[in-house]
């Protein structure tokens, strides 16, 4: 018997190489109108009255401060890309909404599914309308969450305003607009701008070739007004970014081409270039790509990329899928960019699985709104692991968990030698279910003392590593965390299978409270 447990935007839009105008300065901030930086950068300048801003009597989306954000209500439902494409099951993704409330008799439930018209789209990564950056504008609210379709590159826009607890279709943005008018294809991350645009990172041209760009789209109606980036500015690759006009800089990060991920993962692509390296540095006022810093294998293939909450602090970190790593990034003295490795997860010797050494695949990352802890998932080990960067140069270890993996010790996997010296996790089993596959997304309650994990990464790569998560389907666990002295544990109580969805067994993937979180929101 198995046992228990286990933004802001005043640039000109640019349409396929055609210049425009730069419209007026425009925007709105979250933060307190007198300090010096917002007082002597017209980028940066207030358009509302500062009395207004100040007070905020009438105020937008989001928390005025990540301090304040914690404070909030706790998340009662959870809305989740759910994912058949690479599954057996011919039949459209959907949109999720989980009741996340001990207190309903619906706790633990899939309650809505919004189902996309399409087949095939793989529904990934989701944004807002609208965040924190408009905390200061009574005139803008989170009331639409963009979905872009990895494989597709359909652009799916959901009203979650009139019915929180049963989202509705309000917008598609066909890929024909995407490509024709950017060249670009393979959306990715989206995030809201300060002035109402949305802006969408992409990974691909229409060939399938990689190519990092970025697409502006209306924040009312929705069309696809052009490239955000200077003309020649585009990037190897693309994944994900991160902006903060308070220091004029966005950052960048590379995944690989989308024609070499599209039927799974294969070393050989990563010795032909098919994958990236490195990380971006953008002057966010003029489109400018400033620097790109190459991370070498030890940084191979960049994904998440996370500032620091605090809009003062002039640093963040990435985390390094194939390298295992991750990597400090922040402004040095001389006003550029550098880097430094702060964690590097070992690879552990193995037999019985593709290759003799398995790195431990670090996909998802996060920071806590307090910017005291940073969590990431091993998605081939198989653990998540917390680290108190209270000092940023040197994250310390504090918790851990194994949640599945490859290396459980029933598994066909053997561990020959780890140079951590751990031995091989049991199988993790909730509520009388075996766990598939591995965590993988990861978003944290505002108060910083949840953490909610699925198991899914790109359906590609499930079918290839965890072809059993294929058939049982995926699930969302949580674990309690310890946010005073740290530690991570799993709760035993707490279950979201998706391998009983009405039409058969789902990838559940990325995590969103409808109220914004740690890895949407952005303070100014």
């Amino acid at each position: 018997m198995l046992k228990e447990g286990c933004a802001l935007s005043s640039t000109p839009i640019r349409q396929a190489g055609v210049p425009t105008a730069a419209p007026p300065p425009t925007g709105c901030i979250a933060s307190d109108p007198d300090r010096t930086a917002l007082q002597t950068d017209p980028f940066l300048r207030i358009t509302s009255s500062s009395s207004t801003m100040a007070a905020c009597h009438s105020c937008g989306p989001g928390y005025k401060t990540p301090l304040d954000a914690m404070k909030g209500p706790r998340e009662q439902i959870v809305y989740l890309p759910c994912i058949y494409r690479n599954t057996e099951f011919m039949k459209p993704d959907y949109l999720a909404t989980v009741d996340v409330d001990p207190k309903s008799p619906t706790y633990c439930q899939v309650i809505h599914r919004l189902e996309v018209p399409n087949l095939r789209d793989e529904l990934h990564h989701t944004g807002w309308n609208a965040c924190s950056s408009c905390h200061g504008d009574a005139t803008k609210s989170r009331s639409l969450l963009i979905l872009p379709a990895l494989i597709s590159s359909r652009i799916y826009v959901v009203d979650v305003a009139t019915d929180p607890r049963a989202p509705r279709m309000h917008k598609i943005v066909e890929p024909t607009e995407l490509m024709w008018k950017c060249g670009l294809a393979n959306p990715h991350t989206s995030h809201c701008l300060g002035n109402g645009q949305i802006m969408i990172g992409c990974i691909g041209d229409p060939s399938g070739n990689g190519k990092g760009g970025f697409a502006l789209l209306d924040g009312e109606s929705f069309e696809v007004l052009g490239n955000w980036e200077k003309p020649g500015d585009a990037t190897a690759f693309g994944y994900d970014f991160w902006y903060q006009p308070r220091h004029n800089v966005m950052i960048s990060t590379e995944w690989g081409a989308p024609k070499a991920l599209a039927k799974g993962f294969d070393m050989q692509h990563v010795k032909e270039g098919l994958y990236g390296t490195s990380i971006h540095v953008w002057d966010w006022t003029s489109r400018e790509k400033l620097q790109s810093i190459d991370l070498g294998m030890e940084g191979a293939v960049p994904l998440e990329v996370r500032f620091l909450h605090e809009p003062s602090a002039a640093e963040g970190y990435v985390g390094c899928a194939l390298g295992s790593t991750v990597y400090r990034f922040f402004r040095t003295k001389k006003g550029d960019w550098t880097t430094e490795l702060v964690i590097k997860v070992p690879s552990k010797k193995v037999e019985g699985w593709a290759m003799p050494e398995m790195p431990s695949l670090i996909t998802d990352i996060l920071i806590s709104l307090d910017d005291r802890y940073l969590y990431f998932s091993n998605w081939l080990h198989g653990d998540i692991r917390q680290y108190d960067i209270t000092d940023r140069s040197k994250p310390r270890l504090v918790g851990q968990a194994f949640l599945g993996g490859s290396i459980q010790s029933d598994g066909a996997v053997r561990v020959l030698e780890d140079p951590e010296d751990r031995e091989q996790p049991p199988p993790c089993v909730i509520k009388g279910k075996r766990i598939q596959g591995s965590p993988q997304m990861l978003q944290l309650s505002l108060d910083g003392r949840r953490l909610y994990v699925t198991t899914s990464l790109y359906s590609a790569w499930d079918k290839q590593f965890y072809p059993d998560m294929l058939k049982e389907g995926s699930v969302m666990m949580q674990l309690d965390v310890d946010n005073v002295n740290g530690g991570i544990v799993l709760n035993k109580d707490f279950l979201v299978d998706f391998g009983k969805e009405p039409h058969g067994p789902v990838l559940a993937h990325e995590l969103r409270y409808p109220g914004g979180d740690c890895t949407s929101d952005i303070w100014l």
